[in-house]
Protein backbone atom coordinates (compact mmCIF):
# COMPACT_ATOMS: atom_id res chain seq x y z
CA UNK A 1 0.00 0.00 0.00
CA UNK A 2 1.46 3.37 -0.95
CA UNK A 3 1.90 6.58 1.54
CA UNK A 4 -1.21 8.01 -0.38
CA UNK A 5 -3.10 4.94 0.25
CA UNK A 6 -2.90 5.23 3.99
CA UNK A 7 -5.19 7.25 6.52
CA UNK A 8 -3.96 10.28 6.99
CA UNK A 9 -5.54 12.17 9.27
CA UNK A 10 -4.11 16.05 8.86
CA UNK A 11 -5.89 15.42 5.04
CA UNK A 12 -9.11 13.93 6.33
CA UNK A 13 -9.61 16.77 9.15
CA UNK A 14 -8.26 19.17 5.79
CA UNK A 15 -11.22 18.18 3.55
CA UNK A 16 -13.57 18.17 6.42
CA UNK A 17 -12.71 21.95 7.44
CA UNK A 18 -13.18 22.17 3.28
CA UNK A 19 -16.46 21.21 3.51
CA UNK A 20 -17.76 23.54 6.21
CA UNK A 21 -16.05 26.37 5.02
CA UNK A 22 -17.50 25.59 1.50
CA UNK A 23 -21.24 24.77 2.59
CA UNK A 24 -21.56 27.89 4.71
CA UNK A 25 -20.56 29.91 1.85
CA UNK A 26 -22.82 28.64 -0.05
CA UNK A 27 -25.93 28.48 2.16
CA UNK A 28 -25.52 31.93 3.20
CA UNK A 29 -25.80 33.29 -0.20
CA UNK A 30 -28.64 30.93 -1.36
CA UNK A 31 -30.49 31.70 1.82
CA UNK A 32 -30.18 35.58 1.20
CA UNK A 33 -32.42 35.02 -2.19
CA UNK A 34 -35.22 33.81 0.43
CA UNK A 35 -34.65 36.42 3.37
CA UNK A 36 -32.91 39.48 3.06
CA UNK A 37 -30.25 39.75 5.60
CA UNK A 38 -29.47 35.86 6.09
CA UNK A 39 -26.30 36.10 4.41
CA UNK A 40 -23.50 35.32 7.51
CA UNK A 41 -20.30 34.92 5.38
CA UNK A 42 -18.95 38.47 6.75
CA UNK A 43 -18.69 36.70 10.34
CA UNK A 44 -15.84 34.35 8.65
CA UNK A 45 -14.55 36.81 5.78
CA UNK A 46 -15.12 40.42 5.11
CA UNK A 47 -15.19 41.51 1.54
CA UNK A 48 -17.31 44.87 2.01
CA UNK A 49 -14.54 46.38 0.02
CA UNK A 50 -15.38 45.00 -3.25
CA UNK A 51 -18.99 45.83 -5.45
CA UNK A 52 -21.71 43.64 -4.34
CA UNK A 53 -21.44 41.75 -7.27
CA UNK A 54 -17.78 40.51 -7.20
CA UNK A 55 -18.68 39.65 -3.85
CA UNK A 56 -21.37 37.28 -5.07
CA UNK A 57 -19.11 35.75 -7.23
CA UNK A 58 -15.95 36.13 -5.13
CA UNK A 59 -17.92 33.61 -2.60
CA UNK A 60 -19.71 31.58 -4.97
CA UNK A 61 -16.34 30.33 -6.60
CA UNK A 62 -14.57 30.17 -3.29
CA UNK A 63 -17.47 28.70 -2.02
CA UNK A 64 -18.31 25.36 -4.67
CA UNK A 65 -13.86 25.26 -4.60
CA UNK A 66 -13.86 24.48 -1.07
CA UNK A 67 -16.51 21.97 -1.32
CA UNK A 68 -15.44 20.39 -4.38
CA UNK A 69 -12.06 20.05 -2.50
CA UNK A 70 -13.30 18.55 0.73
CA UNK A 71 -15.45 15.99 -1.30
CA UNK A 72 -13.56 15.03 -3.97
CA UNK A 73 -10.10 17.03 -4.75
CA UNK A 74 -9.36 18.18 -8.41
CA UNK A 75 -7.58 14.96 -9.85
CA UNK A 76 -5.70 17.37 -12.90
CA UNK A 77 -2.85 20.23 -12.62
CA UNK A 78 -5.17 22.68 -13.56
CA UNK A 79 -7.72 21.92 -10.75
CA UNK A 80 -5.34 21.81 -8.02
CA UNK A 81 -4.02 25.21 -9.30
CA UNK A 82 -7.31 27.06 -9.17
CA UNK A 83 -7.91 25.32 -5.82
CA UNK A 84 -4.36 27.13 -4.54
CA UNK A 85 -5.50 29.82 -6.03
CA UNK A 86 -8.74 30.46 -4.04
CA UNK A 87 -7.39 28.98 -1.23
CA UNK A 88 -4.31 31.70 -1.39
CA UNK A 89 -6.85 34.42 -1.98
CA UNK A 90 -8.86 33.52 0.87
CA UNK A 91 -6.29 33.34 3.28
CA UNK A 92 -4.89 37.02 2.02
CA UNK A 93 -8.39 38.55 2.34
CA UNK A 94 -8.77 37.07 6.21
CA UNK A 95 -5.02 38.33 6.66
CA UNK A 96 -6.13 42.26 5.76
CA UNK A 97 -9.70 41.35 7.80
CA UNK A 98 -6.93 41.02 10.86
CA UNK A 99 -4.87 43.93 9.95
CA UNK A 100 -8.12 46.01 10.09
CA UNK A 101 -9.13 44.29 13.48
CA UNK A 102 -5.69 45.57 14.89
CA UNK A 103 -6.35 49.50 13.25
CA UNK A 104 -9.27 49.85 14.76
CA UNK A 105 -8.02 48.36 18.43
CA UNK A 106 -4.79 51.06 17.72
CA UNK A 107 -7.11 53.54 17.24
CA UNK A 108 -9.30 52.71 19.87
CA UNK A 109 -12.70 52.63 18.09
CA UNK A 110 -12.95 48.72 19.74
CA UNK A 111 -11.55 47.34 22.88
CA UNK A 112 -11.41 43.48 22.10
CA UNK A 113 -11.49 40.76 25.55
CA UNK A 114 -9.41 38.44 23.34
CA UNK A 115 -6.85 40.14 21.13
CA UNK A 116 -6.42 37.16 18.39
CA UNK A 117 -9.32 38.10 16.40
CA UNK A 118 -10.62 34.80 14.34
CA UNK A 119 -9.86 36.19 11.21
CA UNK A 120 -6.09 35.28 12.18
CA UNK A 121 -7.05 32.09 12.91
CA UNK A 122 -8.94 31.63 9.34
CA UNK A 123 -5.87 32.69 7.72
CA UNK A 124 -3.84 30.14 9.64
CA UNK A 125 -6.27 27.24 9.05
CA UNK A 126 -6.84 28.45 5.39
CA UNK A 127 -2.71 27.99 4.53
CA UNK A 128 -2.86 24.74 6.11
CA UNK A 129 -5.64 23.55 3.86
CA UNK A 130 -2.70 24.17 0.49
CA UNK A 131 -0.63 20.77 1.81
CA UNK A 132 -4.13 19.06 1.31
CA UNK A 133 -4.60 19.98 -2.45
CA UNK A 134 -3.85 16.80 -4.51
CA UNK A 135 -5.85 13.93 -6.09
CA UNK A 136 -8.46 12.28 -3.87
CA UNK A 137 -6.57 9.22 -1.94
CA UNK A 138 -9.15 6.19 -2.09
CA UNK A 139 -11.48 7.08 0.41
CA UNK A 140 -12.53 4.60 3.49
CA UNK A 141 -14.38 4.53 6.51
CA UNK A 142 -11.63 6.07 8.80
CA UNK A 143 -11.69 9.30 6.34
CA UNK A 144 -15.44 9.41 6.04
CA UNK A 145 -15.49 9.53 10.24
CA UNK A 146 -12.52 12.21 10.54
CA UNK A 147 -14.13 14.17 7.76
CA UNK A 148 -17.05 14.03 9.68
CA UNK A 149 -15.89 14.53 12.80
CA UNK A 150 -13.85 17.47 11.66
CA UNK A 151 -16.98 19.03 10.45
CA UNK A 152 -19.04 18.27 14.18
CA UNK A 153 -15.96 20.29 15.68
CA UNK A 154 -16.32 23.55 13.03
CA UNK A 155 -19.99 23.42 14.18
CA UNK A 156 -18.81 23.66 17.95
CA UNK A 157 -16.22 25.60 17.57
CA UNK A 158 -17.40 28.48 15.38
CA UNK A 159 -19.77 29.81 17.58
CA UNK A 160 -17.87 29.13 20.67
CA UNK A 161 -15.21 31.48 18.40
CA UNK A 162 -17.69 34.11 17.79
CA UNK A 163 -18.44 34.36 21.37
CA UNK A 164 -15.02 34.98 22.54
CA UNK A 165 -13.32 36.87 19.74
CA UNK A 166 -16.47 38.98 18.79
CA UNK A 167 -18.33 38.60 21.72
CA UNK A 168 -16.20 39.80 24.19
CA UNK A 169 -15.03 43.10 22.35
CA UNK A 170 -16.57 46.38 23.32
CA UNK A 171 -17.89 48.37 20.63
CA UNK A 172 -19.12 51.20 22.60
CA UNK A 173 -19.70 54.55 20.76
CA UNK A 174 -22.40 57.15 20.04
CA UNK A 175 -25.38 56.01 19.51
CA UNK A 176 -29.43 57.04 19.69
CA UNK A 177 -30.51 54.23 22.86
CA UNK A 178 -28.92 51.42 24.89
CA UNK A 179 -30.73 48.51 24.45
CA UNK A 180 -30.21 45.79 27.53
CA UNK A 181 -31.63 42.40 27.40
CA UNK A 182 -33.22 40.96 30.74
CA UNK A 183 -31.83 37.58 32.50
CA UNK A 184 -33.61 36.59 36.05
CA UNK A 185 -35.10 39.06 38.24
CA UNK A 186 -36.12 37.08 41.75
CA UNK A 187 -39.49 37.91 43.54
CA UNK A 188 -38.72 40.40 45.80
CA UNK A 189 -37.57 42.40 43.01
CA UNK A 190 -33.65 41.99 43.10
CA UNK A 191 -31.97 41.24 40.24
CA UNK A 192 -29.59 38.05 39.50
CA UNK A 193 -25.81 38.80 39.17
CA UNK A 194 -26.65 38.29 35.50
CA UNK A 195 -29.23 40.90 35.09
CA UNK A 196 -27.10 43.51 37.77
CA UNK A 197 -23.89 43.32 35.50
CA UNK A 198 -25.81 44.25 32.53
CA UNK A 199 -28.43 47.26 33.79
CA UNK A 200 -25.41 48.64 35.77
CA UNK A 201 -23.12 48.49 32.17
CA UNK A 202 -25.65 49.82 30.47
CA UNK A 203 -26.51 52.46 33.08
CA UNK A 204 -22.64 53.09 32.38
CA UNK A 205 -22.67 53.62 28.44
CA UNK A 206 -26.02 56.52 29.95
CA UNK A 207 -23.74 58.09 32.45
CA UNK A 208 -21.08 58.69 30.14
CA UNK A 209 -23.64 59.93 27.18
CA UNK A 210 -23.18 58.09 24.48
CA UNK A 211 -27.02 57.91 24.33
CA UNK A 212 -29.88 59.76 25.43
CA UNK A 213 -31.88 56.80 26.12
CA UNK A 214 -31.54 53.33 27.82
CA UNK A 215 -34.64 50.61 26.53
CA UNK A 216 -34.80 47.84 29.07
CA UNK A 217 -36.30 44.64 27.44
CA UNK A 218 -37.44 41.72 29.22
CA UNK A 219 -40.30 39.47 30.65
CA UNK A 220 -42.06 38.14 33.76
CA UNK A 221 -39.65 37.63 36.54
CA UNK A 222 -39.80 35.00 39.28
CA UNK A 223 -42.90 36.87 41.17
CA UNK A 224 -45.13 40.04 40.77
CA UNK A 225 -42.45 42.78 39.64
CA UNK A 226 -41.74 42.58 35.74
CA UNK A 227 -38.34 41.94 35.11
CA UNK A 228 -38.31 44.92 33.31
CA UNK A 229 -39.39 47.23 35.94
CA UNK A 230 -37.06 45.76 38.42
CA UNK A 231 -34.83 46.27 35.61
CA UNK A 232 -36.19 50.14 35.51
CA UNK A 233 -35.91 50.56 39.40
CA UNK A 234 -32.26 49.79 39.85
CA UNK A 235 -31.84 52.12 36.49
CA UNK A 236 -33.34 54.99 39.01
CA UNK A 237 -30.77 54.00 41.98
CA UNK A 238 -28.10 54.14 39.69
CA UNK A 239 -28.90 57.75 38.42
CA UNK A 240 -30.45 57.23 34.91
CA UNK A 241 -33.69 59.69 35.60
CA UNK A 242 -36.98 58.25 34.63
CA UNK A 243 -37.37 60.21 31.24
CA UNK A 244 -34.49 58.20 29.91
CA UNK A 245 -35.89 54.73 30.64
CA UNK A 246 -37.75 52.95 28.23
CA UNK A 247 -39.48 49.48 28.03
CA UNK A 248 -40.52 46.88 26.41
CA UNK A 249 -42.47 43.86 28.94
CA UNK A 250 -43.03 41.65 25.77
CA UNK A 251 -39.18 40.76 25.57
CA UNK A 252 -40.17 36.99 26.28
CA UNK A 253 -36.74 35.71 24.07
CA UNK A 254 -33.90 37.21 21.86
CA UNK A 255 -36.34 37.54 19.10
CA UNK A 256 -39.24 39.13 20.28
CA UNK A 257 -36.64 41.70 22.30
CA UNK A 258 -34.89 42.22 18.51
CA UNK A 259 -38.82 42.41 17.11
CA UNK A 260 -40.23 45.00 19.68
CA UNK A 261 -36.96 47.21 19.81
CA UNK A 262 -37.03 47.49 15.99
CA UNK A 263 -40.48 48.97 16.24
CA UNK A 264 -39.42 51.07 18.99
CA UNK A 265 -36.42 52.34 16.99
CA UNK A 266 -38.40 52.85 13.64
CA UNK A 267 -41.06 54.68 15.26
CA UNK A 268 -38.35 57.28 17.53
CA UNK A 269 -36.06 57.50 14.60
CA UNK A 270 -33.57 55.95 16.33
CA UNK A 271 -30.58 54.73 13.68
CA UNK A 272 -27.48 54.10 15.85
CA UNK A 273 -28.10 51.06 18.75
CA UNK A 274 -26.09 50.17 21.62
CA UNK A 275 -26.91 46.67 22.51
CA UNK A 276 -25.86 45.29 25.66
CA UNK A 277 -25.94 41.76 27.40
CA UNK A 278 -23.26 38.78 28.34
CA UNK A 279 -20.43 38.46 25.41
CA UNK A 280 -21.92 34.45 24.39
CA UNK A 281 -25.50 35.85 24.05
CA UNK A 282 -23.61 38.72 22.11
CA UNK A 283 -23.09 37.18 18.48
CA UNK A 284 -26.99 36.00 18.43
CA UNK A 285 -28.25 39.44 19.22
CA UNK A 286 -25.97 40.99 16.66
CA UNK A 287 -27.79 38.15 13.61
CA UNK A 288 -30.84 39.30 14.83
CA UNK A 289 -30.46 42.73 15.03
CA UNK A 290 -28.77 42.69 11.43
CA UNK A 291 -31.36 40.51 9.65
CA UNK A 292 -34.48 42.76 11.44
CA UNK A 293 -32.40 46.05 9.82
CA UNK A 294 -32.52 44.00 6.44
CA UNK A 295 -35.92 43.28 6.59
CA UNK A 296 -36.57 46.77 7.52
CA UNK A 297 -34.96 48.07 4.83
CA UNK A 298 -36.81 45.46 2.18
CA UNK A 299 -40.04 46.53 3.23
CA UNK A 300 -38.87 50.61 2.74
CA UNK A 301 -38.58 51.07 6.25
CA UNK A 302 -35.63 52.98 7.82
CA UNK A 303 -32.35 50.86 8.35
CA UNK A 304 -30.66 50.76 12.04
CA UNK A 305 -27.11 50.09 12.84
CA UNK A 306 -26.63 47.99 16.18
CA UNK A 307 -22.76 47.70 17.64
CA UNK A 308 -22.74 45.56 20.81
CA UNK A 309 -20.92 46.34 24.88
CA UNK A 310 -20.82 42.84 26.72
CA UNK A 311 -21.76 43.29 30.42
CA UNK A 312 -19.11 44.16 32.71
CA UNK A 313 -18.91 40.78 34.97
CA UNK A 314 -18.04 41.26 38.51
CA UNK A 315 -17.87 37.43 38.90
CA UNK A 316 -17.70 34.42 36.53
CA UNK A 317 -20.79 32.98 36.15
CA UNK A 318 -20.76 29.45 37.67
CA UNK A 319 -23.18 28.23 35.01
CA UNK A 320 -21.12 29.63 31.98
CA UNK A 321 -20.03 26.61 30.42
CA UNK A 322 -23.53 25.53 30.71
CA UNK A 323 -24.94 29.01 28.87
CA UNK A 324 -22.59 28.72 26.57
CA UNK A 325 -23.48 25.23 25.35
CA UNK A 326 -26.59 26.24 25.24
CA UNK A 327 -25.66 29.57 23.29
CA UNK A 328 -24.14 27.19 20.60
CA UNK A 329 -27.18 25.46 19.89
CA UNK A 330 -29.52 28.49 20.09
CA UNK A 331 -27.05 30.35 17.96
CA UNK A 332 -27.56 27.69 14.87
CA UNK A 333 -31.06 27.63 15.69
CA UNK A 334 -31.83 31.22 14.70
CA UNK A 335 -29.47 31.22 12.02
CA UNK A 336 -31.45 28.58 10.07
CA UNK A 337 -35.05 29.38 11.06
CA UNK A 338 -35.92 32.00 8.06
CA UNK A 339 -34.70 29.02 6.32
CA UNK A 340 -37.69 26.50 7.43
CA UNK A 341 -40.09 29.60 8.41
CA UNK A 342 -42.15 31.72 6.01
CA UNK A 343 -41.46 35.07 5.69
Amino acid sequence: MTRSETFQPPFAFARGLAISLGFFTLLNLLGDLKTPGFDANAWWINVDFLPHTWQVVLLTTSGVVLLVHGLHPFASALGQLLTRGVILLLAFITALNAIQFFVLVRSGEITPGFYVPLSAMLCVLLLSLLRSTRPAYPVQFRHIVAILFTMFLCAILFPLAQMVCFGKTDYRRQADVIVVFGARAYADGSLSSALEDRVRTGCDLYRAGLAPFILMTGGPADGSVHETEAMRARALQLGVPDDAILLDSEGLNTDASVKNTALIFAERKMPRILAVSHFYHLPRIKMTYQRASATATAQGQPSFATYTVPAQETYTLRSLPQYMLREIIALWAYYLRPLTHSP
